[in-house]
């Protein structure tokens, strides 16, 4: 063999060859020229770069043409949704309007079209997630400056950062920040503009009648999988909205919901009836996994006077989720449900022949709460667990600042005893009934009886219900790993454990 021959690529072993082209992947540079190299590089690299594709409505225009060959690829779509632009005459506008403008309306009605009709015409070729976001560019220059815009990260892998530096602009000492620091909270219009409803009060629809005649002119998509909506769109959109979007994903496995809670209690009372009409209209799909994830931050809470400071779940949300439910493999659902009305809600008849895991907060886990209540709900928990026939692992949790609670239940293969972890911030006892009917459930699930793990927790690290989701290491994640990262930094930037240069460089550096 020559010289030439063994200074060659294809000279090399293949697992080398396969760590350069590793490198270069993790490398974050352009890719686009190594493409050329030879076609065991195209190959490698253009399934790489189209496996997850970015999109703003500009790239839109030309997106069938130019994924036309790859589409197969594509396993994940941001919809990056950018608003129009403002200026600081209009970050908090004086009006009663709750709804974004019309012309940020007609350019989600607009997006939505183009996006459905290009990808009406795929074919359905294993999964495809569709992860939509709602900002303004503008949102993170004003009152609101640590507001950050990331696509959902892949297995820990960051991507792209659109908004997580601060521009000059939002460097000044404006919009109540001084320092660094935030010195005086937005009013409620400054909330009202970031946290406007999508195709909501103004036009180009006059009521919801007009909208869903819209979006049944739509074309069935039934490429896409999965549906993300994450905290980071602070812009609300309707439940009734979702129910006509879902209609067109007929083979929609997995939904990932992550809402802002309202800021005004009448709003909420509106809104969660709109959410059991959702969760009812789940009932009917062939979801496998829905993780819902109640989003609030407290130092909102106490800058309203609108909102109680605790969320208060219902007994007829956290039921609709519970008949939602019975064909699932996997539910989460924190905050706008809570345990103890669930397991009320059932009804003798119900079974979750499907379910794997299930994880849920409930208020009446806490250091003051009542003993009884707590093994009231979970005996009653137990009890759901004996109809559920496949269940891995059920955990139950609450947190808040200098509080995290944790009650897992995790079933041994083999015959080994199930595990039973009870972690928090305080020592907290299990009755000998609750012990009895979970090592009645270890039995059922073929587990010779149960141990119990005790684990306690530093309250002084719980700073925020991010940190005790950290810090609690639930099995899997009930909220993007993405989004808890954001929730826990913008919590320290408003409180003051970091400015907001260390919090975004905090941010950037994880």
């Amino acid at each position: 063999m020559s010289t030439a021959s063994k200074t060659s690529w294809t000279y090399l072993p293949a697992e080398i060859r396969g760590l350069v082209l590793e490198f270069l992947l993790k490398d974050g540079c352009s890719l686009a020229g190594f493409a050329t190299v030879s076609q065991e590089w195209q190959t490698i690299i253009e399934k790489h770069t189209f496996a997850r594709i970015t999109l703003t409505p500009f790239r839109l225009a030309d997106f069938g043409s130019m994924i036309h060959r790859n589409q197969a690829l594509v396993r994940y779509i941001w919809l990056c949704l950018e608003l129009e632009e403002y200026d600081c005459t209009e970050c908090d506008p004086d009006n009663e309007i709750l709804g974004i403008g019309f012309a940020d309306n007609l350019r989600v009605i607009t997006t939505f079209t183009k996006l459905f009709r290009t990808l009406s015409t795929w074919k359905p070729s294993g999964s495809l997630v569709l992860d939509i976001s709602v900002h303004s560019p503008s949102d993170p220059l004003h009152w609101f400056k640590y507001l950050t815009f990331e696509p959902d990260a892949a297995s820990g892998v960051r991507g792209p950062r659109r908004s997580s530096e601060l521009s000059p602009v939002a460097k000044l000492n404006n919009h109540g920040w001084i320092g660094g620091r935030r010195a005086s909270a937005p009013n409620v219009f400054a909330f009202q503009k970031v946290f406007a409803e999508i195709l909501g009060e103004k036009k180009p629809f006059d009521n919801d009648q007009q909208e869903e005649q819209w979006w049944q002119k739509l074309p069935v998509v039934p490429a896409v999988t999965a549906v993300l909506l994450r905290q980071q769109t602070r812009r609300r959109w309707k439940p009734k909205t979702l129910n006509y979007m879902f209609a067109h994903f007929p083979r929609l496995e997995d939904f990932h919901y992550e809402p802002w809670m309202e800021w005004f209690d009448f709003r909420q009372a509106s809104t969660d009836r709109d959410l059991i009409s959702l969760s009812e209209s789940l009932t009917f799909r062939q979801l496998r996994k829905l993780v819902l994830f109640e989003i609030y931050n407290p130092q909102y809470l106490l800058d309203f006077a609108g909102c109680d400071p605790l969320r208060v779940s219902t007994f007829e949300i956290s039921r609709a989720v519970a008949k939602a439910s019975l064909k699932l493999e996997h539910l989460s659902a924190s905050i706008m449900v809570d345990a103890s009305y669930f397991f009320q809600a059932l009804e003798p008849s119900w079974t979750w022949p499907n379910l794997t895991w299930l994880a849920m907060t409930s208020r009446l886990l806490g250091p003051g709460a009542c003993s009884v209540g707590i093994d009231a709900m979970l005996i009653a928990a137990s009890a759901a667990a004996m109809k559920m026939p496949n269940l891995q692992v059920m955990e139950l949790w609450n947190g808040t600042k200098g509080m995290a609670i944790l009650f897992r239940y995790q079933k041994a293969e083999g015959g080994q005893p199930a595990v039973i972890t009870r972690k928090a911030t305080w020592e907290f006892v299990l009755g000998p009934a609750v012990i009895g009917a979970w090592e009645d459930v270890a039995r059922e699930h073929r587990c010779s009886g149960c141990v119990v793990i005790t684990e306690l927790i530093d309250g002084s690290l719980i700073h925020s219900h991010g940190d005790a989701i950290h810090h609690l290491k639930l099995s899997n994640p009930v909220i993007r790993p993405i989004s808890l990262r954001q929730i826990r930094i913008e919590h320290g930037i408003l409180t003051e454990v970091h400015t907001l240069t260390e919090g975004l460089a905090s941010f950037a550096s994880e």
